[in-house]
């Protein structure tokens, strides 16, 4: 008998090794398949319904964030950096008008429309950020600029624009921002007398501009062949804002945060519940410091965090090994990744 239960043991103690080696093999293998570089961006999240969204308009912002992470694919592709793809894709996004930044931007209170942006290089966790600009074009340029030219992290307002006009970016006169679908939006918000409306989906209004006053960013997140990550994000605030509202997307750490060690996170969201949350660094921090992977992190962030506060938005992440996040808590955040194999993945709706 004791023979027996000796051999059994013996069994069950080789099968145990058996599988233990099987499994750092399997693991083995999938680091081995780490993509060489990866990406993903964002165009904001929101009441974004299905039933309330035509066939064309789907169809264009679906060939807009196509063209968008194609453009940070090739420079990634070519050997290009993490910051530089970041850059030129939330270029792609800002010169839209599908989009609440750059061109597309929403309407301030006093029909003015003030941009915000921020970047941050996973390398040396430098960053650069501007806030409540009027007449740079691309406000992701303005942030880089400062990162790469300044000793500050953050400008602000005319001093801001006029550091963008002594750097050469690009300006524009304020009226290029104007689009009459957001100046619409601002004028049907002005007539219900509140800075903010009511997003669940049974107010008066069903219109995804209206209801998602609050709601409007483009980011990017990017992995470049070096195993350097760099974020961004862009946004031209919130429709109907006041006093200079500033939200969550030039605030290092809740709207943008990249760190080589972990990842790098664009938020979307209600700005001001992602500041409280400082989302985009907890992320970072869940997983320096309690070892979870990228998607338990943001799920963790999103849902717990930002939704236990109250709030409501979204996240695209990679972090250093090349793995995407795309989390949000709202109906739809549109979206879309690529991997060093051009595989290419565009959502709009919560599937």
């Amino acid at each position: 008998m004791k023979k027996i239960l000796y051999l059994c043991a013996l069994s069950l103690v080789l099968f145990t090794c058996k599988n233990e080696v099987a499994t750092e093999k399997s693991e083995t293998t999938i680091n081995q398949e780490r993509p060489e570089f990866s990406i993903v961006i964002h165009g904001g999240a929101g009441t974004i319904l299905k039933k309330n969204m035509t066939p064309e308009k789907e169809a264009a912002y679906k060939a807009k964030l196509e063209e968008a992470i194609r453009t940070g694919y090739e420079v990634l592709k070519n050997g290009g950096t993490s910051l530089d793809a970041v850059t030129k894709t939330i270029n792609v996004m800002e010169d839209s008008p599908l989009f609440n930044a750059g061109k597309g931007a929403v309407f301030t209170n006093e029909e003015t429309n003030e941009l915000d942006a921020s970047i941050m290089d996973g390398k040396s966790l430098n960053a650069g950020a501007s806030a409540g600009t009027t007449t740079v074009r691309n406000p992701i340029d303005l942030a880089r600029a400062v990162m790469d030219n300044s000793p500050h992290v953050m400008l602000s307002g005319k001093g801001a624009d006029r550091f963008a006009k002594e750097q050469g970016l690009q300006i524009v006169e304020p009226r290029y921002f104007y689009t009459e679908r957001r100046f619409n939006a601002l004028q049907k918000i002005k007539e219900t007398q509140k800075t903010e409306l009511d997003h669940d989906d049974k107010t008066a209004f069903y219109d995804s501009d209206i209801k998602d006053s609050k709601f409007g960013t483009v980011g990017c997140a990017a992995l470049d062949k070096y195993g350097n990550l760099a974020a961004g994000t862009s946004t031209g605030g919130m429709t109907n804002k006041r006093w200079g509202r500033v939200g969550d997307a030039p605030i290092i750490g809740a709207g943008t945060y990249a760190n080589n060690n972990t990842c790098a996170v664009s938020s979307t969201g209600w700005g001001e519940y992602f500041i409280r949350a400082m989302v985009a660094h907890d992320i970072s921090a869940l997983m320096e410091y309690k070892g979870l992977s990228l998607k338990e992190a943001a799920h963790e962030v999103i849902h717990d965090k930002v939704g236990g506060l109250g709030g409501d938005g979204g996240i695209v992440a990679v972090d250093k090994n090349g793995n995407v996040a795309m989390e949000f808590n709202t109906a739809g955040m549109y979206r879309a990744t690529m991997n060093d194999k051009g595989d290419l993945i565009v959502k709009i709706y919560k599937e």
